[in-house]
């Protein structure tokens, strides 16, 4: 995640990692500023706001549904006929509960608080890039990329050994649904499957030439998590988990960093229909982190991001996602969430976890993953859970709580970032894309494996790994969570860590 109060999995604040499942920029020797929230839309403002309408799939949009859709004030953006999820805008502060009351209508809801349309960019600070010197230091063995000796989280998951057996197939595609990739980097260039990458960011896909890629004053949160997935091996900065497979990028984030449901929906989709492999979402869907479904329009928006997952999984498509950064047991009794809606007017909320979800994180059917810093334990930020952790995966973590051997001297995830350079960033956002990363090199192994039985390589795969007991994180006497489960899985690893080298070996 990204910002304190957005989630792309927003950016992580170690060590109090309050953030992005998405990521933290983590540079050398600087931390993130967070985003501020945007403000609530007034009367005075009297835009439209976003809404889904889920109806019966497969059908199509009636005349009588577009009539009551247009008599209630709303105006079609988009209909997924085949997964029932309409997209409308409405300025009739009254369409989501008006549209509730009509056959065949069975659930609607705003996707958003903030009136479109969206906010104006929030600076979230400059991550500091490695300096020429930084990069001229690094001291590459025979075969590694440059900069690959301070990536010790490929040696975590044994993707350096995968490497000796294969980089991965072109034939797979892994899209980094997102806050767009700049497929002009170097890094990324050599693997970018253009045919495969959308802009998403209004519910309808925009396939203009360079509409994936992100502005200058927007996050370089989805072009770091590419390259860790399909950075390629090619004498240049670092290299991915699979860098030989194909990476396409499904831009879904606004420019104030926002994922709402409908570019959601559409970015799934897409992937659905593109032929995509594995997804990555690290993120959180904007501007609930938790959706409870005793909530009309909340439950609107799970159902229609469930319908969009579940199309993309039966279509062949795995989809992989970061658990958060909140340090949250997300199979507690209870959970208090002090920053939604984080497009409005945020209070404290105390929810149930297992009937209010973060979503896709917990949904049914995508692979949840938590983040390991270099010793290999839960990252100090990372959410856990028995039950909703899958598998771990290196996310990073500060330095002091734990320290990577020589020669790597930073904590966090190296990456690259827009415009030709590189940075560190953390967060189970830089997690996810490790898991997604073995996934596709499960997939290139196993050319036709479905996406069930993807998972359940990734899953039996998995490096077992025992919950921490005590979780002293920094040594205070205390404990900072507490895992449960056994050796096999528990909430903390879930079924355990990601291993690159059983994905192509087995």
């Amino acid at each position: 995640m990204t910002a304190l109060r957005k989630r792309s999995r927003r950016l992580v604040a170690l060590p109090l990692g309050m953030a992005m499942a998405t990521a933290f920029a983590f540079l050398p020797n600087a931390t993130a500023s967070a985003a501020q929230t945007a403000p609530k839309a007034t009367t005075a403002d009297a835009a439209s706001l976003s809404y889904v309408v889920n109806v019966r799939p497969g059908h199509g949009t009636t005349p009588r549904m577009k009539k009551a859709i247009a008599d209630a004030g709303g105006t079609i953006v988009i209909s997924y006929d085949r997964i029932g999820v309409i997209v409308v805008h409405s300025s009739n502060p009254d369409f989501a509960r008006t549209m509730r009351t009509v056959r065949g209508v069975q659930s609607a809801g705003a996707t958003r608080n903030a009136p479109l349309p969206a906010q104006s960019t929030t600076d979230v600070g400059t991550p500091k890039v490695l300096t020429s010197a930084e990069v001229a230091g690094a001291r590459a063995a025979d075969g590694q990329d440059p900069l690959e000796p301070l990536q010790w989280d490929l040696p975590a998951i044994k993707a350096d050994k995968a490497h000796e057996k294969t980089l991965g197939s072109p034939d797979v595609t892994v899209a980094v649904i997102d806050t767009g990739v700049d497929d002009t980097h170097p890094d990324i260039a050599p693997n970018f499957d253009r045919a495969a990458s959308v802009n998403c960011v209004s519910g309808k896909p925009d396939t203009a030439d360079g509409a994936w890629r992100p502005s200058a004053s927007e996050s370089p949160h989805g072009t770091h998590v590419a390259g860790e997935i399909a950075g390629a091996r090619n004498g240049v900065g670092i290299t991915g988990v699979a860098p030989g497979v194909k990476v396409a990028g499904i831009k879904v984030a606004t420019t104030a960093g926002y994922f709402y449901t409908e570019a959601v929906v559409c970015g799934f989709v897409w992937a659905a229909e593109h032929h995509v492999d594995v997804t990555n979402n690290s993120y959180y869907t904007d501007p609930w982190y938790f959706n409870c479904t005793d909530d009309p329009d909340q439950k609107a928006l799970v159902d229609a991001i469930t319908r969009a997952s579940r199309y993309a999984e039966r279509k062949g498509t795995v989809n992989v996602a970061a658990a958060g950064n909140e340090n949250y047991d997300l199979d507690a009794d209870s959970i208090t969430d002090p920053v939604s809606p984080n497009d409005g007017t945020p209070s404290d909320r105390v929810i149930d976890p297992h009937r209010c979800f973060d979503i896709p994180t917990q949904l049914p059917g995508v692979v949840t993953v938590a983040a390991t810093g270099a010793k290999g334990i839960k990252s100090s930020f990372s959410n856990y859970g028995l039950g909703v952790i899958d598998v771990a995966a290196p996310g990073g973590d500060a330095t002091r709580y734990q320290t990577p051997a020589p020669p790597a001297t930073s904590g966090l995830i190296l990456g690259p970032l827009p415009g030709g350079t590189w940075g560190y960033m953390a967060g189970t956002s830089m997690a996810s894309p490790h898991a997604a990363g073995v996934a596709a090199l499960i997939k290139s192994t196993h050319p036709h494996a479905s996406a069930a039985l993807v998972k359940a390589l990734l899953y039996a795969g998995a490096d077992p790994t025992p919950c921490t007991d005590p979780y002293d994180i920094d040594a205070d006497g205390k404990v900072d969570a507490v895992c449960q489960g056994s050796k096999n899985r528990n909430g903390f690893y879930g079924w355990g860590t990601v291993d690159a080298l059983k994905a192509v070996t087995r």
